[in-house]
């Protein structure tokens, strides 16, 4: 068979197929044959053998990309040696195709086994997570359980918790908690009162929720009362209160009088009666506070003087004995200020049952949720001008 009509005869076998999906080429009738592929071939009519004579040499996932069959390669082998070699080369490429699913199979089996130990490790993170979420739990539990010991038992838990400051009462950290705790209820208060104004409730139910309130108030007074005892300080200084509230804070709370200017003119329409009153009240909260501001400067006044008296002439202490001295009536001068503190608090106390008592019972609840909508404004305020943009 010569060259050209052996190649006639491959184009006519081709047409079954594209011609770009594969190109086999054989060199050698007679020998061992080598392939070669290239999807950018173009086949040009030019006389050369192309004859496939070995099909171990050609893989199996090369038949399957290209579309290679077993029958093609079949008819071309009859070309050259008839029946038997046909016979020989579906052998050959059965033989082949198995061995060539082997690696195929261990690469499957390889990826599989790769997906369960993800998975596997998958579980176990989830499993250590869970346990660091119960471990947490027990924590918080746990510490919750000490909080409320060291409440009753007057202990203040310093914060990293290795040891504990027995106080005659609770201690500032503590006295904080319990104020978020009083501002959260105190939320929940006023929005049931607000509801109940605007859904017109009965006097009666009105003065259930305004007396409420009102014992919520006098229930922080008193934490702040047994807070000052343990840390006058904390209170007068008002770390417990953000920004904007510190910076018009008036001995660890706010002005009656100046709340009192405020309401006035929330509270319209108010009787002749209703305002002599309110002005009155006004009158004799300006006069005690100013009373205390008063006993404050006197307090701070001496108590500079007694520092400075304990300074030598070179400006160094003296002897012991006159500095422990001076340093002991400093101490007692400064056992004066919780008694400034729970004045300024009875003060603020009396001033709100005072205008309850003035004013009706609706008058009282719009009165309360004027002074919840202001604190809470404050509060807004120093929260914006802590997250202003800074240049």
């Amino acid at each position: 068979m010569d060259d050209l009509l052996l190649c006639q005869i491959i184009l006519q076998i081709f047409n079954f197929i594209p011609v770009q999906s594969a190109h086999v080429i054989l060199k050698s009738v007679h020998v061992t044959c080598s392939i070669i592929y290239d999807l950018d071939f173009q086949y040009k009519e030019t006389s050369f053998i192309c004859v496939l004579l070995h099909v171990n040499f050609l893989p199996y996932s090369f038949m399957h990309k290209h579309c290679i069959s077993v029958i093609f390669l079949n008819q071309l082998l009859q070309l050259e040696n008839g029946q038997s070699g046909a016979i020989v080369m579906a052998s050959n490429s059965s033989d082949r195709s198995d061995r060539s699913d082997k690696p195929m199979d261990q690469k499957v089996l390889r990826r599989l086994a790769q997906n369960r130990e993800a998975a596997r490790k998958s579980r176990l993170r989830k499993k250590a997570y869970v346990q660091q979420l119960e471990s947490s739990k027990l924590k918080l539990a746990s510490l919750e359980q000490e909080l409320q010991k060291a409440r009753q038992q007057g202990i203040f838990i310093s914060s990293s918790g290795d040891q504990t400051h027995a106080m005659s009462g609770n201690g500032a950290m503590t006295f904080d908690l319990e104020y978020s705790r009083w501002q959260e209820e105190q939320n929940k208060q006023i929005n049931e009162l607000r509801t109940a104004v605007n859904a017109h409730a009965s006097d009666s139910d009105l003065r259930l929720i305004v007396d409420g309130i009102m014992a919520h108030y006098d229930e922080i007074f008193r934490l702040k009362g047994v807070a000052a005892k343990a840390d006058v300080f904390h209170i007068l200084s008002g770390m417990w209160k953000t920004p904007a509230e510190r910076c018009f804070l008036w001995l660890g709370g706010f002005r009656s009088s100046e709340l009192l200017k405020l309401l006035v003119n929330q509270l319209e329409p108010l009787t002749e009666q209703q305002l002599m009153g309110l002005s009155n009240l006004q009158q004799s909260s300006q006069q005690a506070e100013d009373a205390l501001s008063q006993g404050m400067e006197a307090l701070q006044q001496s108590l500079a003087e007694t520092l400075a008296g304990s300074l030598g002439p070179s400006g160094s202490s003296g002897n012991v004995a006159n500095y422990m001295g001076q340093m002991a009536m400093a101490m007692g001068k400064l056992g004066t200020l919780e008694n400034f503190l729970r004045q300024a608090d009875n003060l603020r106390q009396q001033t709100l049952h005072q205008m309850q008592r003035i004013l009706t019972i609706r008058q009282a609840a719009r009165a309360l949720l004027a002074i919840h909508d202001y604190f809470s404004r404050l509060r807004a305020l120093s929260s914006l001008w802590l997250a202003r943009p800074r240049e």
